[in-house]
C-alpha cells in the first residue's frame, strides 16, 4: 500500500504544474472513442490538445513523459445538467443565478450571465474527476423552493432559459458554449406552472411555438404594434426561434411515459430537436425514442414511485434504453455541490446491467455529442482538448480517487476548501488563540 501512494503522489508531481506538452505513457487508456480501451497506451498533449494516442503513440523527442504504472486513465467527466458554477449555497437565494422569475424573462434566460469561476465548489468537482459541466438553468429554482429563495412567482412560465457548457479549469473564462439548450419543464412541474394541468401545459406550449414563428414571419408588424397579441415579450421570442429552426434544442424534464410520447409527436410535427431529461419511464418507450433519435439524459439510481408520473422508474431504464439505441447520458445530482457522484451513478447503472464502456460513454463522449460539442472534449482522440484524469483504481468504485485531473493540457490542483480547512483544523489553527494552546 504504501508503495502505491508513493507511486500515486510521484505522477502528480510528475505532471505539468502549468500548460505544457508532455505524454503518459504506459496507461490503461480508456477512450471512450472508436478505439475503445487500450491494454497498454501512450497519450500526447502538446498545445493543449491531444495530438497522439495509441499502443504504440510516438513521444515527440524531449517531451516531458510520465510512466502510468499501468494505472487507468480516461476522459474528463462531464456533469450533465447541472448547478455547478451558478449556485453556492442553496438555501440563501442570493448565491443561486440558476433561474428566473421574470415574467419577461423566460426563454431569453441565460444561464451563462451568472457563471462565476471562483465558486468553492468547482474544485470538489474536480476531485471527482470532472473537468466539464452542462449547466442548465430551472423554472423556478429547484426543490428547496419555487424561486430559489428569491420570493417570485413561477406561474405561466413555460420555459426556464438556456443552456450552457463550462470547462472546470482555473483562469476568469470558464464558458466553453452558451445556448447549447433550451429548457422546458413539462409533466408535474409544467402542469404546476401553467394552468395546472397537463392538458394546459401542452396547449400552451404549442401556442408559443406558433407564436415565435409569426413573430419570426413579421417581425415589423410587431415592432410598428400591427400584429396580433403574442403571449411572450421580445425578448423571450427572440430567444426561441433557434428552437423552432431546429438549430437549439429543447431540453424537457419529464417522466412519464405518455407524457414523453406526446411531446415527441409534437417534435415530429413541428421538426424540433429534443432532448429529454429526467425520463423515469423513458425505457417503457425506448423504441419510439431510439426512432426519434431523441437522447435522453437520466440519473439511474431512480426506482421508486416517488410521484405517480414516474411509478413505471427502474434501475435498469439506462441499460435497457441503450440496448434498445437510444443515446444514454447519465448525471450526477442537479446539484453541483454532489457533482462529483456522477461516476458513482455510473456504477450503479453498471451494476444493473449497462455495459462498463457504455457507461463511461454516458458520463463523457454522449452528454458531448447530445449538446453538440463532441469534437471539443469527451474523449481522448486526436485534436480534441486534453482533458484527462489518471485514477488511482477502477473509476466507477467509490474508493477510488483522481491521481491527477488535467483540463485543456494543465494540470489542476486536486485541493479544495473543504480540504483546506481540514488539514487546518486538524493542525490545531482556528481552534483556539495560541496563548491558550
Amino acid at each position: 500500500m504504501r508503495a502505491l501512494l508513493l507511486a500515486a503522489a510521484a505522477l502528480a508531481v510528475a505532471l505539468p504544474v502549468a500548460a505544457q506538452d508532455f505524454a503518459v505513457t504506459n496507461a490503461r487508456l480508456l477512450t471512450a472513442g472508436p478505439a475503445g480501451e487500450i491494454a497498454s497506451g501512450t497519450v500526447v498533449v502538446r498545445g493543449g490538445r491531444i495530438t497522439a494516442v495509441g499502443p504504440n503513440a510516438p513521444v515527440p523527442a524531449g517531451i516531458r513523459t510520465v510512466d502510468a504504472g499501468g494505472r487507468i486513465v480516461t476522459p474528463g467527466l462531464v456533469s450533465t445538467n447541472s448547478t455547478l458554477s451558478v449556485s453556492e449555497i442553496e438555501q440563501y437565494g442570493e448565491t443561486n443565478d440558476f433561474s428566473s422569475t421574470s415574467a419577461n424573462v423566460t426563454a431569453a434566460y441565460d444561464v451563462q450571465y451568472g457563471i462565476n469561476p471562483a465558486s468553492v465548489v468547482i474544485p470538489v468537482a474536480r476531485l471527482g474527476g470532472i473537468t466539464r459541466a452542462i449547466v442548465t438553468p430551472e423554472l423556478g429554482g429547484g426543490a428547496n423552493g419555487p424561486d430559489g429563495g428569491r420570493g417570485g412567482a413561477t406561474r405561466d412560465r413555460l420555459f426556464g432559459g438556456q443552456a450552457a457548457v463550462i470547462h472546470l479549469g482555473q483562469g476568469p473564462d470558464l464558458l466553453v458554449r452558451a445556448g447549447v439548450a433550451q429548457v422546458a419543464p413539462l409533466g408535474d412541474v409544467g402542469a404546476q406552472s401553467v394552468g395546472g394541468s397537463r392538458g394546459a401545459n401542452v396547449s400552451a406550449l404549442i401556442s408559443a411555438l406558433d407564436d415565435v414563428r409569426a413573430y419570426q414571419r413579421n417581425r415589423a408588424a410587431f415592432e410598428r404594434g400591427e400584429s396580433r397579441d403574442l403571449g411572450l415579450s421580445r425578448a423571450d421570442l427572440e430567444a426561441l426561434i433557434p428552437v423552432v429552426e431546429g438549430r437549439m434544442p429543447l431540453l424537457v424534464s419529464v417522466s412519464r411515459a405518455s407524457d414523453i410520447l406526446q411531446i415527441l409527436k409534437i417534435a415530429r410535427e413541428r421538426k424540433l430537436r429534443l432532448i429529454v431529461e429526467s425520463g423515469e419511464e423513458a425505457h417503457l418507450v425506448a423504441r419510439q425514442l431510439a426512432e426519434a433519435q431523441t437522447p435522453v439524459i437520466l440519473n439511474p439510481t431512480a426506482d421508486l414511485p416517488s410521484r405517480f408520473e414516474n411509478q413505471g422508474s427502474s434501475l435498469e431504464n439506462a441499460a435497457r434504453l441503450q440496448r434498445a439505441g437510444v443515446l444514454v447520458a447519465i448525471a450526477g445530482d442537479r446539484t453541483g455541490h454532489y457533482a462529483r457522484q456522477t461516476r458513482y451513478n455510473a456504477g450503479i447503472a453498471v451494476t444493473n446491467g449497462l455495459p462498463m464502456n457504455e457507461a463511461l460513454k454516458a458520463i463523457t463522449i454522449n452528454p458531448a455529442r447530445i449538446y453538440g460539442v463532441q469534437d471539443r472534449f469527451g474523449s481522448l482522440e486526436v485534436g480534441k482538448d486534453g482533458d484527462l484524469v489518471v485514477w488511482d483504481g477502477d473509476p466507477f468504485e467509490p474508493m477510488t480517487q483522481p491521481v491527477a485531473v488535467v483540463i485543456r493540457g494543465v494540470e489542476q490542483p486536486l485541493r479544495s476548501r473543504q480540504l483546506d480547512l481540514r488539514d487546518r483544523y486538524m493542525r490545531g489553527e482556528g481552534v483556539m488563540p495560541p496563548a491558550y494552546r
